[in-house]
Formats: C-alpha cells, sequence, structure tokens
C-alpha cells in the first residue's frame, strides 16, 4: 500500500523489527552540493540528492537565481535524485523576477543569505508561515558588519529578508551559538569578500561547508574551531551523497527500544560533527554497530546495525548537543524506553524550530503516559521502559511527527499521528518503512 499522500497514520507494534533500510539522501549535504556548484566555474553531477521538500526549496531558489539545474528522479528505493547543475560562477546569479521561496527551509534561508549577501542586485527572500517566525537576525548582524545591505521584518530578525546590495568585506566573527547555519552563511559571504573572513566556534558544529569549500578548490583553512577563508573562485565538483544520519537516527532508536530487533541501516554519513546521535545511544547502552567505515565524496560514511538493547538513562549536555541537535525528539523515545532518568541540557535552539520541541516532545511524552518535565533549555525524561498509546499530532514538523511514528513501533498499543504527511520535508518515504517493518493504517 502506497502510504506518502495521507495525512493521518495508526502505527502499531509489531512483533519483532528485522530488515534493512537505505536512509534518504544527506539533507545538509544536498544543499550545499547545489548551492556550491551553482556559483562554481563548470558542471557537476551530484546523486543520491535528497528527495525532501527542503532540499527541493534549494532547487528551485537556484533556478530563479538563473541557475540550470536539471533534476532526475531515480526510480529507484535504495537511491536519491540526481542533479546536474551548470554553474554560473561566483558572480554570476542574476536578479530574480519574483520574491524568492524557502518553503519551510531554515537551511536554505540562512545559507542562500551568505550567498545573497552583496549581490548588485535587490531580491527578498520569504517562506512559510513557520519559517517566517523563526530567528533570522542571528545571520543579519554578521553580514552587516561585512558591509552587506539587509533588512527584514521585527527589527531585522524575522523573514521576509531584503538583499540591496553593498560591498563586503571581511570579519572576525566570534559565534554566539554552536550553528552550522550560521557560520556557512558567514563563510559563504567571506568567499567574495574582500581580506579575510574568520569565524570562532564555542563548540563544534557540522562541518560540510568546510568541507565542500576546500574540495572545490576554495583558499579555507580550519583548526581548533577556528576557519578562514579568503576571497575565492570554487570548481564545480561531483558530489556522491551519503545516506543522512539525521534519517537514520530513527531507525537506530527503534532498533535498540524494540524487544525483539535487528535492523541494518545502509549508507549513513558519520561525520564525526553529525554523529552525536551513536554517541549518546552508546552511551544509554545501545547496541549500535557500524560496518563497513569508509569515505565517499571525503566524507565518512558506514552500515548501521542496531539491535535490541537494555538501555538507561544519561545525561546529554555541552559540546555533544550541536552534535545531535537534530535528532533530540526521537532521542527522547529511547529516554522514554530506558530505565532512569535522562537529562538534557544546553539544547535552547530546540525552543525555535519548526515548532517549539521541547514542549512539543514533552507533552506528547506526557499524554502517552511518559513522566517528563520541559525546561527552558532542555527536558527531563524518567523513563520506566514504557510508552502508552494514543492520538497526538505532530504539530506541522517533520521531526516530530516521524517520532511518534517511532514511538508507535515499540508503545504498548497503537498511536495515531493526526498530521503525518509532514514527514515528507525531509523524508517523504518514512512512512512506507515503517509500513514495512510492521503495520500502518492510513485515517
Amino acid at each position: 500500500m502506497a502510504t506518502d499522500n495521507f495525512t493521518s497514520f495508526t502505527v502499531t507494534p509489531p512483533p519483532k523489527l528485522r530488515g534493512e533500510i537505505v536512509a534518504p539522501g544527506d539533507k545538509s549535504i544536498s544543499h550545499r552540493a547545489a548551492m556550491l556548484n551553482a556559483i562554481a566555474q563548470g558542471s557537476a553531477t551530484v546523486t543520491n540528492f535528497s528527495p525532501g521538500d527542503d532540499c527541493s526549496s534549494t532547487v528551485e531558489l537556484l533556478r530563479a537565481l538563473g541557475v540550470e539545474i536539471h533534476r532526475t528522479p531515480s526510480g529507484q528505493k535504495d537511491t536519491g535524485d540526481t542533479l546536474v547543475v551548470r554553474g554560473n560562477g561566483m558572480n554570476g546569479l542574476r536578479q530574480p523576477r519574483a520574491d524568492l521561496d524557502a518553503g519551510n527551509s531554515g537551511t536554505t534561508m540562512r545559507l542562500m543569505s551568505g550567498i545573497l549577501a552583496g549581490r548588485p542586485f535587490r531580491a527578498t527572500m520569504t517562506g512559510d508561515a513557520s519559517l517566517v517566525t523563526r530567528p533570522m537576525g542571528r545571520i543579519v548582524q554578521p553580514l552587516k558588519l561585512m558591509g552587506a545591505d539587509i533588512s527584514g521584518d521585527h527589527g531585522d530578525t524575522r523573514a521576509p529578508l531584503h538583499f540591496n546590495g553593498g560591498a563586503l568585506t571581511g570579519i572576525d566573527f566570534t559565534m554566539p551559538v554552536a550553528s552550522a547555519q550560521l557560520k556557512s552563511a558567514v563563510l559563504l559571504a567571506g568567499i567574495r569578500a574582500r581580506g579575510e573572513t574568520t569565524v570562532r566556534e564555542p563548540s563544534k558544529c557540522r562541518d560540510h561547508t568546510e568541507r565542500m569549500l576546500r574540495a572545490m578548490g576554495a583558499n579555507i583553512q580550519s583548526q581548533d574551531g577556528i576557519i578562514t577563508v579568503i576571497e575565492s573562485e570554487v570548481t564545480a565538483s561531483d558530489v556522491d551523497v551519503p545516506g543522512d544520519i539525521s534519517s537514520a537516527a530513527f531507525w537506530m532508536v527503534v532498533g535498540i527500544c524494540h524487544p525483539d530487533a535487528r535492523l541494518l541501516i545502509r549508507n549513513v554519513g558519520i561525520n564525526p560533527t553529525r554523529s552525536g546521535v551513536i554517541t549518546a545511544l552508546t552511551a544509554m547502552g545501545g547496541n549500535i554497530e557500524l560496518i563497513d567505515e569508509r569515505v565517499v565524496a571525503g566524507e565518512p560514511v558506514a552500515d548501521v546495525l542496531a539491535s535490541s538493547s537494555e538501555l538507561k538513562g544519561t545525561v546529554l549536555s555541552g559540546e555533544l548537543i550541536p552534535l545531535l541537535i537534530d535528532e533530540i525528539p526521537v532521542l527522547a523515545v529511547a529516554a522514554a524506553m530506558a530505565n532512569g532518568d535522562t537529562v538534557i541540557r544546553d539544547a535552547a535552539e530546540l525552543r525555535v524550530k519548526e515548532t517549539d520541541r521541547i514542549a512539543a516532545t514533552v507533552d506528547w511524552l506526557r499524554g502517552a503516559g511518559v513522566k517528563s518535565e520541559a525546561r527552558d533549555d532542555g527536558m527531563l525524561v524518567r523513563g520506566e521502559g514504557r510508552i502508552c498509546g494514543g492520538t497526538f499530532s505532530g504539530r506541522g514538523d517533520h521531526r516530530i511527527a516521524m517520532s511518534l511514528g517511532i514511538a508507535g513501533l515499540v508503545a504498548q498499543d497503537a498511536i495515531t499521528i493526526s498530521d503525518a504527511s509532514c514527514s515528507s520535508i525531509s523524508y517523504p518515504t518514512f512512512w512506507n518503512e515503517v509500513e514495512k517493518l510492521g503495520g500502518v493504517d492510513a485515517g
């Protein structure tokens, strides 16, 4: 039964879980492969491109800026789409004929702000009802310091963002928070700025932008959390996108939480700035095994075997949080199925995602009989090894909805997700995989 287009799902816990899953192409790498090749010299092919709506927003926005992109759906469940991107060069983007639409994608808006800053034309970038409420001041401020003429709503802190040219000069910028999107916006402006641009990280966060810029010939150096770039041309480069660890995390969690499970997730990117979820699940006692570790297009990749485990509570905080921030909603499922308390701290960033993910997660946990408490920068989950059933809303947030789906596979009774289709933002085939693993009814 094809399930992608249904809105409501009821997920029932199967007696056992066995199978192999191929994670979709990494969202973060897909965004960057399209953007950087769009401003490069030459043409490149991007394979296993993420099929999610967020990455489609990036493709359509780049096309609106005059970039020629040919996209071919794979037609196969185990591979993503193929893009052929004909780069316009560093200064070859054109003024769009209408407002640029980033959809629901914060990555698109924040990284493209770095690319649009200081361009010799006017452009306005907006997004959907969720995206225009999310904080953008953190990127506007350093780009203004570089000389870009940018304005936005609510005192330049919200989209729509308006770009009106400007002359870029490098800056030395210490990030107030560990944010790969903020870091990338400044670096992407820095490769067109006069002089050096230096970004200082308060703690390590995902480094896909630096890796890809280096591979494409940019003059960039990185050491001990200090990244410096100078004005550079970049050369188009083919990219084979590894599987998305944020998507694979759902299957890792269900594999270790279910009492009779053995799941192999293939082709997972295990970049050390992204693999905090593996660190966290291992600390909880999860049986996670990396198989056939290898390097693909400069990124470390492995197959991940997750099997039934006796889990215990843990503390997740500090420098680990930026390495697993997107996975915290599904980590809460593991926390509920563990024995003992799990405390999550230093994750206030979750308050300003597609929804307030701290409040949303604690609300559904309580509704499912799990003792939990929301805190300003995280949550406390009192794990008792069980989740009850019920009907819950994903609140239009793909990660909340999919976490509820994973909870349904290990709960005592069925869980119904009333707005499950928002999973298409990052993982259009998620519910097909849930169905294959054990019983989904469309509402």
